[in-house]
């Protein structure tokens, strides 16, 4: 895809489905999901989320995400069971219920972001003490798996330890022992693919669900949206001079914000167009570097992809879930 298509799917963002107001639909940050009973329709807009407020659409970002993490899906399959039945459209997938694990789990191979943040207050990230004296952007000896709660809409997700999750019921402890085994399996699976396209796979969140009792992975997986991306040809030598690493992934947006004073509380500065493009980019860019193919937006507007949902609505399932 060229950067200069961008600019003329504006217009063509999906912010959200406009479905009856008795639709069983559920808003997310990001996703639409329309419950089916034993399934439901997960449609990825282009809504674009920070410091967990909604903030504006970017576009062709639904469909990157979508897309991205079904590549995801089918190259993890053999780790774990995820929760996609069938591919709708380039943005909505029909998927299997699953009882979510009320926790996201954040796996980190470098000290970055809020966790570099953390570390500068407190020394800890997530409760785990670190060395003294440890840089931005410096790799961990071995990932670390820094969960956090998963807060209803409005709320902020917070940072917890592996004791407070035992010890408050959150998650029992033989399950948590397998989405532990899990998530870590996944990260270096992602790694070792993001290495194969120049990229390293800095951190990444990754959400669970219990079907029937199996552990399935859910939402999304590996996406500029729940991951982090630097380039790996640079990294050390930007670790070096301690300047900022070349990124594949909305903390572009992030630091935009952080630089007007915002990080979630109060009135969000409005995001410019010229922003919005540079965030898209961003995304295009990690697809087709990550796929190594090349990226072809459907552009499918509201109208289109609400009808489309519609009339999924009521039809019988897709059979068994795919692997």
């Amino acid at each position: 895809m060229r950067q200069t298509e961008l600019p003329g799917l504006l217009a063509s963002c999906v912010e959200r489905l406009d479905l009856p107001s008795d639709a069983p639909l559920t808003r997310g940050k990001v996703r639409d999901v329309l419950d089916l009973g034993s399934e439901v329709l997960i449609t990825t807009t282009d809504r674009i989320s920070a410091f967990d407020r909604v903030l504006s659409t970017i576009p062709c970002k639904g469909e990157v995400l979508n897309t991205l993490s079904i590549f995801w899906f089918h190259s993890s399959s053999d780790i774990i069971a995820n929760h996609v039945r069938e591919e709708i459209s380039a943005r909505t997938v029909r998927a299997v219920k699953c009882r979510v694990v009320p926790i996201e789990v954040v796996v980190r191979g470098y000290l970055t972001g809020s966790a570099w943040r953390d570390y500068q207050r407190t020394g800890s990230v997530s409760g785990i003490r670190l060395p003294p004296g440890m840089r931005v952007s410096q790799r961990f000896d071995s990932p670390l798996l820094t969960p956090s709660t998963k807060e209803e809409a409005g709320g902020h997700d917070r940072p917890i330890s592996r004791e407070e999750i035992l010890s408050s019921g959150r998650v029992e402890k033989r399950l948590w022992e397998r989405i532990e085994e899990a998530s870590l399996a996944l990260f270096q699976r992602g790694t070792e693919i993001a290495a194969r396209s120049g990229l390293i796979l800095v951190d990444t969140k990754y959400e669970f669900g219990l079907q029937d009792g199996q552990l399935t992975l859910v939402d999304e997986v590996h996406t500029p949206d729940s991951s982090r991306y630097w380039f790996a040809d640079t990294w050390e030598q930007l670790y070096k001079e301690e300047k900022p690493q070349r990124e594949l992934d909305k903390e572009y947006l992030r630091q935009w914000l952080l630089a007007r004073n915002w990080s979630g509380d109060g009135p969000a500065p409005e995001i410019p167009d010229e922003v919005r493009l540079q965030v898209a980019w961003k995304y295009v860019t990690a697809w087709e570097t990550i796929t190594r193919g090349e990226f072809s937006p459907h552009a499918m507007g509201a109208e289109a992809e609400t009808a489309l949902v519609r009339a999924q609505w009521g039809r019988p399932s897709a059979g068994p879930v795919a692997r």
